[in-house]
């Protein structure tokens, strides 16, 4: 299933969240993709202006995450 918000915190309401599409880095770049690992990791990759994407974080499987997934009906 493709990852559409990711909820970093043991506190939902002041958590830090991450959604595709959502800019970052002073509107320099954009999150292009949230995935997952079968150990539990999550990446979050963005991509810039000029169309290159790199990986910006990782949360290790020890961090409190809640997950949103793209449901497209």
């Amino acid at each position: 299933m493709v990852i559409r918000k990711i909820s970093i915190g043991a506190d939902y309401k002041s958590s830090m969240n991450y959604i595709v599409g959502q800019d970052v880095i002073n509107n320099s770049h954009k999150i292009h993709e949230i995935t997952t690992t079968n150990e539990g990791w999550f990446y979050v990759w963005i991509i810039s202006h000029s169309k290159e994407v790199v990986k910006w974080k990782a949360f290790s499987p020890t961090m409190p995450v809640s997950v949103e997934y793209n449901i497209d009906f």
